[in-house]
């Protein structure tokens, strides 16, 4: 049987303890995905099937996210006091001017997400797939002066060679696994390593709202049973709750609201857990993660 040959098998009850800064124990970090697309081509999600391109019905549905939507969670987490990892496709910089540079201004972190998604980078060859992490870097590191530490594939998608050329282009942390509610380590060709930082699919509302066709309610009442659930698992281990939101979805008002309340309700928390990013949360387990 064919393997991955990334990480062994450790269940969580038998790994050690640890805790988080001023020693809490439930990490929560939302990652924001600002995204471009294709006009006319290429991938995208959809609100309705799809007719022949150009899909004037999706591609406008998805450019409402950065032209309205984004603005409005943006407000959201200004009024909710809550940090935000900034999922970043590159191209995003020449066609959404000053959005990303709003995020900045509150602090956020900046995660590479590839150029665009419009396509997915695990079915490019070795020399193609490089260049699209470079490329993406480059732009990245230009406009915040400083290189990005994690990484989430377009469309989360990797190629077998993806987490070695992460580590080798300097990235510390990718995003694109699910495996686990800890961070944990990837081998890497020459001996490297990667942190893998837990990323959600079921708290994720592409997979959610797009896919399961849930209301925006259910979404968010998924993320307060899924919290509550885990401030009480936390007890015995230290984990890791990620929320996965794009703009042309949850920025909607009708999903905008419900997500605004389950939010409120973990920000009330925010002496009991910690709410941060997913850069900070590799930062601190990178010394104690097994």
């Amino acid at each position: 049987m064919a393997g991955h040959g990334r990480y062994a098998y450790s269940a969580l009850p038998e790994r050690p303890v640890y805790d988080w800064p001023e020693g809490k124990r439930l990490a929560v970090y939302l990652a924001l995905n600002l995204e471009t697309f294709d006009f006319g081509a290429g991938l995208g999600a959809e609100l309705a099937p799809g007719g022949p391109q150009p899909d004037v019905l999706n591609y406008a549905w998805r450019d409402w996210g950065n032209r309205v939507g984004a603005w409005r969670l943006r407000d959201m987490l200004d009024d909710l006091r809550m940090p935000a990892s900034i999922l970043v496709n590159s191209r995003i910089y020449r066609d959404c001017p000053g959005l990303i540079e709003a995020f900045r201004a509150r602090g956020d972190e900046i995660v590479g997400h590839g150029r665009t998604n419009a396509e997915r980078q695990g079915t490019l060859s070795e020399a193609e797939e490089r260049a699209l992490i470079a490329e993406a870097t480059a732009v990245l590191t230009r406009e915040e002066g400083r290189a990005p530490a994690g990484w989430l594939g377009p469309w989360i998608s990797q190629s077998r060679i993806t987490p070695d050329l992460l580590a080798e282009a300097g990235y510390r942390y990718l995003l694109d696994w699910c495996h686990d509610d800890q961070p944990t380590w990837f081998a890497t060709r020459n001996g490297g390593r990667i942190l893998s930082v837990p990323y959600p699919q079921e708290l994720n509302d592409i997979p959610a709202i797009v896919a399961r066709k849930e209301t925006g309610r259910a979404f968010a009442e998924a993320i307060t049973d899924a919290f509550e659930e885990m401030l009480e698992q936390s007890r015995r281990a230290p984990l890791v709750m990620g929320i996965a939101l794009h703009p042309y979805i949850v920025g909607q008002p009708h999903r905008l609201r419900p997500l605004r309340q389950a939010l409120e309700r973990i920000a009330g928390h925010r002496d009991t857990v910690w709410l941060t990013t997913a850069g900070a949360i590799a930062a601190h387990a990178a010394e104690r993660a097994p």
